[in-house]
């Protein structure tokens, strides 16, 4: 499924990156540690995080994160959005907490 479904089915809002949308989601990651997100997320994960910086769109970059969703309203700063932009790297925002989203990135996904 590519992340664009699965934000349209999640209700997420695209926040950066719309090129890089039709990625495929195949599995999930929470944590805001970068250093551990780096060591552990598996290329093609959904990303879920309070983290809205430059640093995480690295992270992301190196991972091969499918994406990254912005939990709880966390904002996404303005230089994180144009490298995202410019990386193709797409970032959502929802209102929902970590564990839902989780949950919904889990049931979307099964």
């Amino acid at each position: 499924m590519t992340v664009k479904e699965l934000a349209g089915i999640c209700g997420w809002r695209l926040l950066a990156g719309e090129d890089g949308q039709e990625n495929q989601a195949e599995g999930c990651y929470i944590g805001d540690l970068l250093s551990w997100v780096m060591g552990r997320a598996q290329s093609g994960d959904v990303w879920l995080t309070v983290m809205g910086n430059l640093n995480a769109i690295a992270v992301s970059a190196l991972a091969d994160t499918a994406c990254i969703v912005l939990c709880e309203d966390a904002a996404l700063d303005q230089d994180a959005a144009k490298r995202a932009e410019m990386q193709g790297i797409p970032v959502y925002g929802t209102g929902e907490n970590l564990y839902r989203t989780a949950i919904k990135v889990h049931d979307t996904l099964q």
